[in-house]
């Protein structure tokens, strides 16, 4: 029996060819059989084991070596899923191997060493001061006091972060490169200051984001926001409020399907 298969011509054809169209026919249940029963390099186990702690019985392992009547039938699906499966096997070594050598060209593990200075990515904090608009995607450097194993570390925190937990994901921080301050010594970080409010300038209310009871108090109190970004966002009394009817109805309108 004859197995006709597409050969690959260059690495980036072996990631995105159509490995359905590449196989004999009946090749994918082979090829899914082959990936669930081949050793991975990141587990060291199939994930067959892994899954279920067996390897489904392919036919391949309980043919009998030995047997001299087989059928011809039985000896040429024999042939094309010995031929299916190694060919399936080299195609993932090959995308395998191509992924690999993607990813480390870009990608370099940074030295995690305590005494290193790194820098915190700002996503998760609520407590750092101005306009979330105008916030740093990170802040830093801080330096490294103590390593939990390869994916998280402890940071000696100062400043607005002090009260923070220290210890972080090697996801949300990188290294801290300190050539521009070697270059530019005589550079300053500016602190972020906010334009005062034009006198005679009235704050517009864009939205109404939450409403609250405060204690001892029968009136609600409503967080608005304001459509100058620079302008923070306030609880207000309605009285306080200009066109309350309007803006209370839109935010009633938006919170029935929560509720």
């Amino acid at each position: 029996m004859t197995i006709q298969i597409q050969e690959p011509k260059s690495p980036w054809e072996i990631v995105h060819m159509d490995w359905v169209t590449a196989l004999p026919p009946g090749g994918d249940r082979t090829l899914e059989l082959a990936y669930k029963t081949s050793i991975h390099s990141s587990t060291g186990n199939t994930p067959e084991i892994l899954e279920k702690g067996w390897n489904t019985g392919l036919p391949y392992d309980t043919l009998k070596k030995d047997l001299v009547d087989i059928h011809p039938t039985a000896s040429s699906f024999k042939l094309m899923l010995d031929k299916s499966r190694h060919h399936a096997n080299r195609f993932m070594q090959y995308s395998f191997k191509y992924a690999k050598e993607r990813w480390d060209k870009s990608h370099k593990p940074p030295g995690f060493k305590i005494g290193y200075l790194f820098l915190v990515s700002t996503l998760n904090f609520n407590n750092i001061k101005g306009p979330k608009k105008f916030k740093d995607s990170f802040s830093g450097p801080f330096m490294i006091k103590a390593l939990h194993g390869p994916n998280a570390v402890q940071l000696e925190l100062t400043g607005e972060l002090m009260n923070k937990h220290p210890t972080f994901p090697v996801s949300l921080i990188k290294p801290y490169s300190s050539s521009y301050k070697e270059l530019f010594p005589l550079r300053n970080k500016p602190p972020l200051e906010i334009p005062p409010l034009e006198e005679g300038e009235e704050k517009q209310i864009l939205k109404v984001l939450k409403e609250r009871r405060a204690r001892n108090k029968k009136e609600r109190e409503y967080l608005v926001r304001y459509i100058n970004p620079t302008q923070e966002d306030e609880w207000l009394l309605v009285k306080d409020i200009k066109n309350y009817d309007k803006l209370l109805r839109r935010f009633r309108h938006k919170r029935k399907p929560e509720e």
